[in-house]
């Protein structure tokens, strides 16, 4: 399985926009947009799973930098966060 990260998304993204946009370049397993716990809104950014790495890869290469619900999204590989500190892009 080969997870990536979406940023820059539209506040009016939900995980069945994601999920409908990033189908189309293969079989997502999971996909999720990150909400604030109090306030339910979007915090902007979202994750998004493909069974395998070459519909990943190809999904960037088909979405970074496109138009999704008016904003240019950035699609890139998702790294782990590892043990310390903060960072974007990790799970």
């Amino acid at each position: 399985m080969s997870k990536l990260y979406i940023g820059n998304l539209s506040w009016n993204t939900t995980d069945e926009t994601l999920r409908d946009a990033f189908g189309q370049y293969g079989s997502v397993t999971d996909s999720i947009v990150m909400r604030d716990r109090e306030t339910g809104r979007s915090r902007g950014f979202g994750f998004v799973t493909f069974s395998s790495e070459d519909e990943a890869n190809a999904a960037i290469s088909g979405l970074n930098e496109a138009d999704l619900d008016g904003r240019r999204i950035r699609v890139n590989v998702a790294t782990g966060r590892g043990g310390g500190g903060g960072g974007g892009g990790g799970w």
